[in-house]
């Protein structure tokens, strides 16, 4: 599992060959959800609301390169790095 992006003690990691659909996974402290790429919904798993929220908005941002990212792991390629929020 490779880690693409940090920031506010969020962790987001893509895994390689993952099943389908499209998403990726988060943690925060003891926290943990899947989060679809495709809407931002999430599954198997909760977040606080102000983690949610900043996961949303990174995620609006960011939608494109998650997909390539997606596409790379799926290849069992190295699914790249992707900017924090700031």
């Amino acid at each position: 599992m490779a880690e693409i992006c940090r920031f506010y003690g969020i962790i987001i990691r893509i895994h390689n060959q993952d099943h389908q659909p499209p998403h990726f996974h988060v943690q925060y402290g003891e926290y943990y959800v899947r989060v679809i790429i495709g809407d931002s919904s999430e599954v198997q798993g909760r977040l606080p609301p102000r983690a949610r929220r900043l996961v949303r908005e990174w995620t609006s941002l960011h939608r494109e390169e998650l997909g390539e990212a997606w596409e790379r792991a799926q290849r069992m390629e190295p699914p790249g790095k992707i900017a924090p929020l700031e």
